[in-house]
């Protein structure tokens, strides 16, 4: 019967699998275009390729999260600064932890390549901190944290902000430090300031930083995060890039709360504000987390589709790369400075007061509070009246019954 078909299946349309081999002095990003042909390193190549094909567009605002412990091995440095400076990523979640361990490179205090072998217990006798294959003297941490004391202890830090202004005000510091010390950027924290680059992270106390701003409160010490900016602001970020007629992309960097925070934007404005909207456009992971566990990190984009995080239209330029991001990092770098280059820095970090101003606009014009009628508002009413007694003597005005 195979005999009889005229046509080859449309399963087999894809490119053949016929690469040349590889010769000397192949750059990194021929390299990924000829000879990442399939399982992982074919997904990080069609991620390659998103990047640098879909989401680089200038008219795409790129959002992207940071986990695990990337800027101590020095992927700051090496990749996101680069990123931040050539106007190829335009607003970033990250871990406190990847921001403190940042700040030590400002600071100019040294973290070493080492062995992972080595016994712990020898590395605490001779104060010697290690994250993996990586050590640093515990002074470091010491110093790192005498730093941010001292800076948040300054009248300007004394109120409530978002973590992205604060960010702001800690890169400026750092900034000026690395001037003083004629050692050039060498922070994301500095590059993100200098290039109007947001910086949020979406669980402040869960970090150095955070406990060193806990630390001081109890000084009397008045910053506080303000955590509900943070949700309003990244979700403007997310709405402005849809009003303009662009488009919004993810790059996922691990999982994590990093990765449910920049995804939340999307129900943000749908769901709890009610404006219409039909997900991010581009979706790029990578991760080694396993999706059959349940967790959010290794969720994939199609299951995103049902929160709509997603655009369902867009599952196609959807990309999940399992690989550790200290590899794949630093091969992606690579191949978008080669491919795409720069894109015009879009400095939203400068915008914030008039990308909130407009999300409170639509909320009032197009959201639940402007009483217009959506069936997601509808599905909400019905979801909280369910099974709630009438109002009255024996209610309070929520409708929850007195006891």
């Amino acid at each position: 019967m195979h005999e009889d078909r005229e046509a080859p299946s449309s399963f087999l349309s894809g490119a053949r699998i016929a690469p040349a081999g590889i010769a000397k002095g192949v750059s990194v990003a021929d390299l990924v275009d000829q000879a990442f042909l399939a399982y992982n390193a074919g997904r990080l190549g069609d991620g390659a390729r998103l990047l640098a094909q879909k989401i680089l567009r200038p008219e795409v605002t790129v959002g992207m999260t940071l986990t695990g412990a990337l800027t101590p091995a020095g992927l700051g440095r090496s990749c996101l600064i680069p990123l931040v400076q050539n106007g190829l990523v335009d607003w970033i979640i990250s871990t406190g932890a990847n921001l403190y361990h940042d700040t030590h490179f400002a600071l100019d205090l040294s973290l070493h390549r080492g062995s992972a072998t080595v016994p712990d217990t020898v590395l605490r006798d001779e104060g010697v901190v290690r994250i993996y294959d990586i050590l640093f003297d515990y002074t470091v941490l010491l110093d790192t944290d005498a730093f941010y004391r001292e800076l948040i202890k300054a009248p300007a830090f004394q109120r409530s902000m978002s973590t992205a202004e604060f960010h702001q005000m800690v890169g400026r510091a750092l900034h000026e430090r690395e001037r003083a010390l004629g050692i050039g950027t060498v922070s994301l924290l500095s590059a993100a300031y200098q290039a109007g680059v947001p910086i949020y992270t979406s669980s402040p106390g869960d970090s150095s930083i955070g406990m060193n701003v806990a630390a001081v409160a109890l000084e009397g010490n008045k910053l506080q995060f303000d955590v509900n900016a943070d949700v309003n602001e990244t979700a403007s970020i997310v709405l402005d890039a849809k009003l303009k007629g662009g488009a919004s992309a993810v790059w996922i960097l691990g999982g994590g709360s990093p990765k449910n925070f920049i995804l939340q934007t999307e129900p943000q404005i749908q769901e709890v504000l009610g404006i219409d909207e039909r997900g991010h456009d581009y979706f790029l992971q990578i991760t080694d987390a396993r999706p059959d566990t349940g967790g959010l990190s290794g969720a994939t984009p199609a299951e995103a589709v049902s929160w709509g995080k997603i655009d369902p239209d867009q599952l196609p330029d959807a990309v999940v790369a399992y690989v550790d991001s200290t590899i794949a990092l630093p091969l992606l770098t690579a191949y978008v400075l080669d491919r795409v280059g720069s894109r015009p820095l879009k400095r939203l970090l400068d915008r914030r007061e008039a990308l909130m101003q407009q999300l409170m606009d639509q909320y009032a014009s197009r959201g639940r509070l402007s009483g217009a009628p959506t069936t997601a508002r509808d599905a909400a009413k019905r979801a909280v009246t369910v099974g709630m007694p009438e109002r009255g003597k024996d209610t309070w005005p929520c409708g929850t019954p007195k006891r």
